[in-house]
């Protein structure tokens, strides 16, 4: 249908549309992992976002999440291992001259594992992902200044998740447009 990828189907409105795991993983030091990207239709545009993405046939949010990270990464975590959801997003985005949206499922994690391994990545994913970097809170709060991060305010989410969660599953609309 798209350059996306199959696993993208057009919803009711005919937008493609996927669901997804997404994992929040924190080192033994604190820092919080991210990826960077760039659209390949608008090089220039860049932003950081968490490990993650599409949901197969039968996968829970959770199961996803644990193999995103393993396939982006090479950091195994169990499902049982990480906790939430601790957020739930609904995005609206533009991504290779398509506008598409993706019902997401984030999960924390942490890892005494901090080297990284891109054998897992497809070919997409090595087309568009400029990098992966383990971010020091502080450090990210300035970035974020400079480069888009998603989801928004993930720097002072991520700080209430670090040390635990509460139990509550946040909710969050994010779509093409930064005010909503």
């Amino acid at each position: 249908m798209t350059d996306l990828g199959p696993e993208w189907v057009p919803d009711e409105h005919g937008v493609p549309h996927r669901e997804a795991g997404r994992v929040v993983l924190f080192d033994p030091r604190g820092r919080l992992l991210l990826a960077i990207g760039h659209d390949l239709h608008q090089p220039d545009r860049h932003w950081w976002f968490t490990i993650g993405g599409g949901l197969t046939a039968g996968e829970t949010p959770r199961e996803g999440a644990s193999r995103e990270l393993r396939e982006e990464t090479g950091i195994s975590v169990l499902p049982s291992q990480m906790v939430g959801p601790v957020l739930y997003r609904r995005a609206e985005f533009d991504f290779l001259n398509v506008t598409a949206r993706q019902d997401e499922w984030f999960f924390v994690a942490h890892t005494a594992r901090v080297a990284l391994d891109r054998a897992g990545w497809t070919d997409l994913e090595r087309e568009v992902v400029d990098g992966q970097k383990w971010w020091d809170l502080d450090e990210l709060e300035v970035e974020s200044q400079r480069v888009q991060v998603y989801p928004r305010d993930l720097v002072p989410l991520a700080r209430s998740w670090r040390q635990g969660w509460d139990g509550t599953t946040l909710t969050v609309h994010e779509g093409r447009d930064p005010s909503t």
